[in-house]
Parts: structure tokens; sequence; C-alpha cells
């Protein structure tokens, strides 16, 4: 948030050489100012926008025209004229976002109020770069026949992948590592399968986004999110902005060596921490007791039957995790720390129980507003919210900034 913003007096109009990039960024401006505060004039567009009452009119003008607006009607508020009001368009453009990991890929429309349109999960048996766009392609079809929009209305997209991105000697290694995409363009890929830009970001990055804007993270600027992919990822967010790194590799936790609560250290690839508190290595387990290939949505029954190899894993699980939280919060003194993903929530709340007791960190103090780890509540979207609410950013935001809720919008009058 910037200075201005801090204080209520909104983004300054941008002054400088360039009319058409200006004029772009007052267009994002004062859609950023409606979708944040629900309906408003153009008075008042014009005083929280900074931007002259001239200058609004045309823009929204031509939103309206686009469909990215629409007029509700005069607001009545004292004597006068009462101005007409102007909110975003719920039927008009949308984004989308994907998770693409190597058992499923989750896909999620959001309209340009930040609101869920539809989303689904479809179980994939190739994670492949032959395979994947034209799923990808056919799940936005499908999610768009389902609210009756016609896919020209799709005008961002974002996709998120597990980690870490074009590393030498470490991009194809790791369990959830997706098969086939060492030196492809992922990017180039899927926006011509999709016939549209797409955005590529870290799974638990975008993850960490989507429990910003949805889920626990809704009141909370700053924590970490520990994503349970198939492998282990961390997302970051600082001042409601997420970490992302010099590369976009930021938060690959799952590709460190930690030594488990109580128990001895391994080295190497082999010692990595998603071989042991990751849903790959729980999937491991199982598949050694006789039942390989269970998808997510098999664990919860096996967790209420009291599964031995599920018990054992969480409890191995907790021994590796707990000195992380640890770490996590020496090196980014969190508010809290998330545990989410494609875990269901039983077996999420399981493992942060057996997490206790933690070991000691610049986060055991008295007088915490947040217990210092949480689950989350986004579930198996939260990464394709990630992707779809960053791509709705793109579009909108004249910056990153991630204080709008859209569980507080849809509460506005």
């Amino acid at each position: 948030m910037t200075s201005s913003e801090k204080h209520g007096r909104g983004p300054r109009l941008v002054i400088g050489s360039n009319p058409e990039r200006n004029r772009a960024h007052n267009r994002r401006v004062v859609l950023e100012v409606i979708r944040t505060h629900g309906h408003m004039g153009r008075t008042e567009i014009a005083r929280r926008a900074r931007i002259t009452p001239q200058a609004v009119a045309n823009i929204v003008d031509e939103l309206l025209g686009e469909g990215m607006l629409v007029q509700l009607g005069r607001l009545r508020s004292g004597r006068g004229q009462p101005p007409i009001q102007f909110a975003i368009n719920p039927d008009g453009p949308l984004t989308g976002g994907v998770e693409i990991a190597a058992d499923h890929i989750a896909t999620t429309l959001l309209d340009l109020s930040g609101a869920v349109r539809a989303q689904t999960i479809a179980p994939i048996e190739s994670a492949t770069p032959d395979q994947v766009p034209g799923r990808v392609s056919d799940e936005i079809d499908k999610l768009c026949a389902q609210i009756g929009a016609s896919r020209d209305r799709l005008i961002g997209f974002g996709a998120v992948m597990p980690g870490p991105f074009e590393i030498e000697g470490m991009s194809s290694v790791g369990p959830a590592t997706l098969p086939g995409w060492k030196g492809i363009d992922a990017k180039s890929t899927l926006s011509r399968a999709i016939g549209q830009p797409v955005s590529i970001e870290n799974d638990a990055t975008a993850a960490a986004v989507g429990e910003r804007l949805y889920g626990a993270g809704r009141q909370i600027s700053n924590f970490c999110f520990l994503y349970f992919g198939v492998g282990l990822g961390l997302g970051v967010l600082k001042d409601g902005v997420p970490l992302r790194g010099a590369y976009g590799n930021a938060g690959e936790i799952g590709h460190v060596a930690l030594v488990p609560r109580n128990g001895v250290p391994s080295y190497g690839p082999d010692g990595a921490l998603e071989r042991f508190a990751s849903l790959y290595a729980l999937r491991e387990k199982l598949a050694a007791s006789g039942r390989p290939n269970l998808d997510s949505g098999a664990l919860e029954p096996l967790f209420a039957q009291n599964d031995p190899v599920l018990a054992d894993w969480i409890k191995e699980a907790a021994d590796y995790l707990a000195p992380t939280v640890a770490m996590i919060e020496n090196i980014f003194d969190p508010e809290t720390v998330v545990f989410g993903g494609n875990l269901p929530d039983v077996i999420l709340d399981a493992l942060i129980a057996a997490l206790e007791p933690l070991p000691v960190s610049v986060s055991t103090r008295a007088g915490r507003s947040q217990p210092r780890v949480v689950r989350g509540q986004t579930g198996r979207f939260t990464a394709a919210l990630g992707a779809a609410a960053l791509a709705l950013h793109d579009i909108l935001s004249p910056q990153l900034s991630l204080e709008y809720s859209p569980a507080v919008a849809a509460a506005r009058p």
C-alpha cells in the first residue's frame, strides 16, 4: 500500500510524457477504486482516485461501453440531484486460474469484483505438456458453459505449477515435479492452447494469495502458507504482498533438508522435507501397504477408520514440520503459519495438533492474537483461486495490493 493510500488519499494521477500509458494507468485506478468500494458516483470516484472529473467521466463512459461497469441508478444523499452510481459488472469480463498438479487440474473463474463464478477439479492421468494444455482449455469451456458465459469474456488467465522453475540440476528433482516440462516454455504453450496471455506462478505463492483474499488471511497481512500440493511449498505474504524472489522460486521449502524432532537427520535429495512431510510421502506409504494411487478424496475415510499407516505418517510428518514451523517463524516473523492445500481438513487439523509442543521461536510469546499455526479455509482450490486473483490484479490494480477482500465487498450495501 502506498503512503497516499494509507492516509485515505487514494492513488495519484500519473503525469508524464506517455499519454497512452497514463490513460491506461488511470483506467486501472478508476476500476480499482470502484472495485474496492463497491459502488459510487463520478464525483466520489474522482475524489478518491485524484483524477480530474472530466477524465473520470470519459473513463467511466468507456468502461460502461466495454461492459466492465454497470449503472445502478441514483443514490439519495441529501439535497440536490443524487449522483448516478457505478459498479463492477458481475456479468462482464472474467479472469481464470488453473493449478496444474501431477494428478489433477483445479480451475476457477472470477468476475471483476473478485467473486468466484465457477470452479472444478478434474483428475488427470498425465501431466505432460502434450496433454495438459488441451485439458485446461476443455475445463475453461466447461466452466464458461456452466455459467452461460462466452469464452471471449475471459480477459486474463493465471496458471500455477510446482517449482522450482528452470534451476540447473534441480528442475527435474523432487516427487512433485511435473514430467516432461523441463525446457518447455509453459507460458507460451498454455497461452496458445487457451488463446489468452497466461502468467505463470509458483503454486505455493499463488496459494498464499488465494488464502489472503478468500480464506484465513483476510484479516492478516503477514503470514506464511505451508502448501501441501503433491509436494510441499511455502508462500510468504508480507504486508499483503507475495514474496516471489528474484526468479519466482521463493519458498521452495520442500527441497530443504531438516533434522526431525527426536529423529536422525538425512541428507541430499533423499533428506528433502517433502520426502517425508507431503502428500507424495503419504501416498508412498499407502502404496507400500497395498493401496496405490489413492487420491485426496480417499484420505478422509481412512482417517475416520483410524488407519494405522495414515496415523504413522501424521506423527512422522509432524516431527519434521514442528522444527520447520519454528524455522519459518525465526526467518519471517509472521503473524501465523497457515497449513493448507490438497490434504482434507480433518488431516490438516490432526497434523497441526500433532505439532505440539512446538519448539521455541520468535513467535513464542504471550498475548498472541493468532495461534502459531492455523488451518487454511480455501481447501483444494486455494492455488487456482490465487492464480485467477493474480490475473485479476494484473488487469485492474495500479500495483499489487491485496488489502481488498471479496467477502468484505459482498457485504457492502
